[in-house]
Parts: structure tokens; C-alpha cells; sequence
């Protein structure tokens, strides 16, 4: 499916059980999704991650209404399924499309400017760099017998002035090779929308105006 359909139909869909209180909906949500997941051959690291890092803002949700809450220990589990659907739906996306084939998408068939669609890009691709630069302030101030902790502001301040440099540099780069903002481009590679795609887009978002429709609990 396109990624930029796919983003778009996960964000309809999340945006309209955050307004819907039906537990067996959010529990199908859960399971295709990660079916879904599954059948792309996640590792068991990430799934991991899917299912211990939101049990706890589920749980706090789920004590706090079921303990003070009016609406009892049903909307409780509501609440806790939700958080879950939120995630699944997400990880259908995050962990099965690619950031350039959505940055492309975006540009040639949803119309977003090239310079936001490329600088999405770069930022997403220097996300390594950023994080091995950090290690490197560390190790750096160890040398000088001065331990950096994430809450430490020189080491958010070197790692700005270090992105400042690299942004420079990704500028002048881009201008080497041709980019000029407001002109037509070229692509090496053209992703277009295809019928399929619609048809995937509006079958599975009537499926689940389906599901809220008749499945009230």
C-alpha cells in the first residue's frame, strides 16, 4: 500500500476510536495489526518494545478509572485497550513502510514542497549521526573527567551547535547537486498511487466504520 494512503488511513482510524468506546473493536484493531507485523517478520526486539514500553501509561490509565473513575471497570479496559490500538496501529506503519518512500510520496502525489519533503529526509537520515556525535561528547568529557548525563545542557548545547554545522554542509551539498527550490524535478524513482491502493484505502476504512457501527461493546 502507499505509504502516504497507509499514514493517512492510520490516522483516521486512531482518530476515530479516540472518540468511540467499544472494547471488542479495539481488541480486532490490536490483533490484525499485529498480525499484520508479523506477517513483515519483526524482530522479537521490536515486538518486545510494542508490547512492555505502553503497558504503563495503559495500566495508569486503567487503575485510575477503575479505582476513581465513574464510568467503571468496562471503560477502564477501554481506556487500556486504546492505548494499545494506538500503538499497533502506529507500528503498522513505522515498522513496515520506508521514510523515503513516504518523503517521495508526499512530494510527487500529495503536492508537499520539495524542500520540506527532502529536509524531512535528511533529518530522519542523520539520526545515527546525531546519536554517535552524542557518544562522542561523552567520551570527550570522560577524557576531562567530567561525566555528561542526558539531563546535562552542554550536552544538548554541543550537539545543536554540531547539527548547526551539519545543516550547513546538507545545504551546500544539495545546491552541488542540482536543487534549486520552486523548480521541476526529476525522480530516480517515481511512486505513483494505484487503484489498488484506493481500493485498499476505502474497503478497509469501511470495515471499520463497520465494526463501530454494529459492534457496540
Amino acid at each position: 500500500m502507499n505509504p502516504g494512503l497507509k499514514l493517512l488511513l492510520v490516522m483516521l482510524i486512531a482518530l476515530e476510536i479516540s472518540f468511540t468506546q467499544s472494547l471488542i473493536v479495539n481488541v480486532i484493531l490490536i490483533a490484525v495489526s499485529l498480525i499484520y507485523i508479523l506477517l513483515h517478520r519483526i524482530s522479537f526486539k521490536a515486538l518486545f518494545a510494542l508490547v512492555f514500553w505502553p503497558l504503563f501509561p495503559a495500566l495508569g490509565l486503567f487503575v485510575s478509572q477503575w479505582l476513581y473513575g465513574d464510568a467503571g471497570i468496562h471503560f477502564a479496559w477501554i481506556l487500556f485497550t486504546r492505548i494499545y490500538a494506538y500503538v499497533f496501529l502506529g507500528a503498522t506503519f513505522t515498522l513496515t513502510s520506508s521514510i523515503t518512500d513516504l518523503a517521495l510520496t508526499l512530494e510527487q502525489d500529495f503536492r508537499l514542497p520539495s524542500k520540506f519533503a527532502y529536509g524531512v529526509l535528511a533529518a530522519f537520515n542523520l539520526m545515527p549521526k546525531i546519536t554517535e556525535e552524542i557518544k562522542i561528547i561523552k567520551t570527550s568529557a570522560l577524557m576531562r573527567g567530567e561525566a555528561l548525563h542526558f539531563w546535562s545542557p552542554e550536552l544538548y548545547f554541543k550537539a545543536i551547535l554540531s547539527s548547526i554545522q551539519w545543516s550547513q554542509n546538507l545545504a551546500e551539498a544539495m545546491t552541488s547537486h542540482g536543487f534549486v527550490e520552486d523548480q521541476d524535478r526529476t525522480h530516480y524513482k517515481i511512486i505513483k498511487i494505484t487503484t489498488l491502493d484506493w481500493a485498499l484505502l476505502i474497503v478497509l476504512f469501511a470495515a471499520v466504520q463497520a465494526m463501530l457501527y454494529f459492534i457496540r461493546y
